[in-house]
Order: C-alpha cells, then structure tokens, then sequence
C-alpha cells in the first residue's frame, strides 16, 4: 500500500482496550479507525472515526466493515475466519494476519499440532475424547492443565487435573472439546511480541510475565533472565513468526523451563497484553506497529528505551456495579508513571479494566521497579473509601 497522508481507513474486528489503544496509535499516523463490535459506546469508540455495533460474525455487519476500510485487522480470536475471507475476496480489502493464521490459532489442539510439527519446542500434549481419555492421560502424566480448544482466555477455559477422580467434573465444566497439556516446571513465563511486515520481521525485547490464576498481572521488560535464555527465546519466537501466514503483531507467549529450555505455550494473531509496556517503554508501541505491518508500511524501531514494569488494573470488587475508580492521584503524582484507562462502564471482579506502567530512566533493580509498579497498582481501588 502507498503511503500518504491522509492515510487510509482501517477497519478492525472488536472495539475492546486492543481496539481502542490501535486508535490512539493510529490518529497520529493520519489512520482513521472504524471498529465493529457489539457493545454500544465499546471502549474504542471514543478514539474511533465510527463504530459498527454487531457480532464479530455477523455477515451483515463484517460487510458494511469492508464497505467503508481500505484494510482488515482483528483484536479478538472471536473473529470468523470463513467469513473474513469471503468479505477480503468480495470487496478486495486486504486483511490481515491471515484468516487461515487466526483459524489454525483459534483451537488450541490444531494449534499445537501445527507448531509441533513445524518443528516448535512446545510442552507435551493430547486431545480428550472423553472421561476415559482424560482419565488415562491424567494418570500417566501424574496431572494435566485441562484447556477448552476453543474461546478460552484469561484464567477461563482452563482447569488443572491432578486426580483420575476430577476428570468428570472438569468435563462438565469445560465440555467435551478440550485437550490436556503436560505441567511444565517452568522457572518463569516469557513473552515476545513479534512483528510481520511486508519485507521484515522484528521482535521486542524479551519480556516477563507474572500470572496469578492464569491472569497476567504484571510485565517486566527485559526479562529477568540470563542472556543465553533471552538469545534462546528470540529464536524460537521468530521461528514462530516464519510459520505464521498475515502481516501483523503477534504474542508468543512462552515457558523457559527449570532445565533452561524454551517452550511455545500460546500465540495470540493481534497485539498482546503482555506488549502493553511498548508504549512507554520501546521506541515505537506495538499497537503502532500493529497498524504499520497491516497497511504495508515500514515498520517501527521495537528497542527498549528503558526498563519498564507494566501492571494489570483488575475488578476488585465483589458484584458486577458501575465503574469508577479511586485514588488516581497517587499514579499521577507518580514521576515516570503513566495511567491507561479502557473506558469500560462496568466493572466486575478480576474485568481488565485499565494498567499502569513505570519506566525506569536510571536503569537500576528491576525487582525494586517491579515492587515499585505493584504497589502504585495496589493502592487503586474500585471500592468507594469510607
């Protein structure tokens, strides 16, 4: 695609915190965004030229997306592949990554299956027939995280297994399209945002990832990590990005093992939680880098400017109730701090509802930042102060 200014318009599948910080970093660029999504008044409309309000897979609604965008994109895994296609091919509106890439990416088991036999270090697994599968498995591997193939995300669809005895109640909860992945012993977990443009393909720095069930809560980048293991995570991410079909951001969510190995544990087609540090913390943000690689644009410089903590703002309350957020002011009174709000009406428990991130000009003890950044992150609270 030719670059001028004004530039083109970006059509985007979900108006969720993705689509809206893909607009704050597309108006600077001269990109107008137009999102679909089903919530009215979703988060990204507030940054967004025009909201379409319908399902993700709602023919009707993907095709008047295609109508008024020069280009596709995604931010969530919900998006119809089969139907992305077809509009890409009636209306000639290139999308990106590739439909075959989210539809490969969307059941976990294919996507294992396509990673392992594209050569990808990734932890041992199988997909579950049934109770009796589940039960055989579960014993041999003396317990097993059992997840959904499809839809799961943030803590949900996932279930860990350490009996015979659980299988059937894991079933009923998750249904029977699941799969069972081996425990890792896993020293810690680790992130590359990656980036595939038209002629290049780069990579952020490699970053740390802090979970509390199965929910991210804190990054820290660069990881904590020695540099044979931060070497190691590189390679097999851009691994992973030569097996991947579409330009755009991806997040390859990965394991670095006790033993020092790296493994894939999931990838996300779209810009990523654990890259929201860049927007701070790295020469260009991955949400710009996201809009550059779907147009055909050169990509952004992705090197850390300095260390950097990002830390998950989450629903502490106890029943979903209208949102509002208290003790602001000790982030904004906070030097090299910074506060991003995801414009969500409501909040309920454990909701993503915003982050903060710290960056660190004197790069010292990032233990001392990361405590630092939890702490600030603590003191916001969802519950009115008495």
């Amino acid at each position: 695609m030719t670059t001028t200014l004004p530039g083109p318009t970006l059509g985007v599948v979900g108006g969720g915190q993705l689509g809206r910080m893909l607009g704050e970093a597309a108006a600077p660029l001269g990109v107008d965004l137009v999102v679909l999504d089903p919530t009215p008044a979703c988060p990204a409309s507030p940054v967004a030229r025009r909201q379409i309000v319908g399902e993700f897979d709602d023919p009707a609604a993907v095709r008047e997306l295609a109508e008024v965008s020069d280009a596709l994109t995604f931010e969530i895994e919900l998006a119809d592949p089969e139907l992305l296609e077809e509009v890409a091919d009636e209306y000639g509106v290139p999308i990106n990554p590739d439909p075959g890439t989210l539809r490969t990416i969307q059941d976990k088991l294919v996507q294992k299956e396509a990673l392992a036999d594209a050569g990808i270090p990734v932890p041992e697994f199988v997909g579950i027939g049934g109770e009796k599968d589940l039960k055989m498995v579960v014993d041999e591997l003396e317990g097993v995280m059992l997840k959904a193939r499809q839809g799961g995300y943030d803590g949900r669809g996932n279930t860990p297994v350490d009996d015979p005895s659980e299988a059937a109640e894991a079933l009923e909860v998750l249904g029977v399209e699941t799969m069972a992945e081996s425990f890792v012993p896993f020293e810690r977990e680790l992130s590359v945002i990656g980036i595939k443009g038209a002629n290049d393909v780069a990579t952020y720095p490699v970053t740390e990832t802090i979970h509390e069930d199965e929910i991210l809560r804190a990054s820290v980048s660069p990881a904590r990590s020695d540099d044979n293991i931060l070497e190691r995570a590189q390679a097999v991410a851009r691994d992973v990005l030569e097996f991947l079909d579409g330009w755009g951001v991806y997040g390859i969510e990965l394991f670095e093992t006790e033993a020092g190995n790296i493994l894939v544990n999931e990838i996300a087609p779209r810009p990523h939680n654990s890259g929201h540090w860049t927007i701070e913390g790295a020469r260009t943000s991955q949400f710009e880098n996201h809009i550059r690689a779907v147009l055909g644009w050169p990509l952004g410089p992705t090197e850390l400017r300095e260390p950097t903590v990002s830390a998950n703002i989450l629903g502490d309350v106890a029943e979903p109730e209208n949102a509002t957020l208290y003790s602001v002011n000790s982030v904004l009174e906070t030097a090299n701090a910074h506060l991003h709000w995801y414009g969500k009406q409501q909040v309920r428990p454990l909701r993503k509802m915003g982050h903060i991130t710290v960056t660190d000009p004197d790069d010292g003890d990032r233990e001392a930042l990361l405590e630092h950044t939890e702490s600030l992150r603590d003191e916001l609270t969802f519950v009115e102060p008495q």
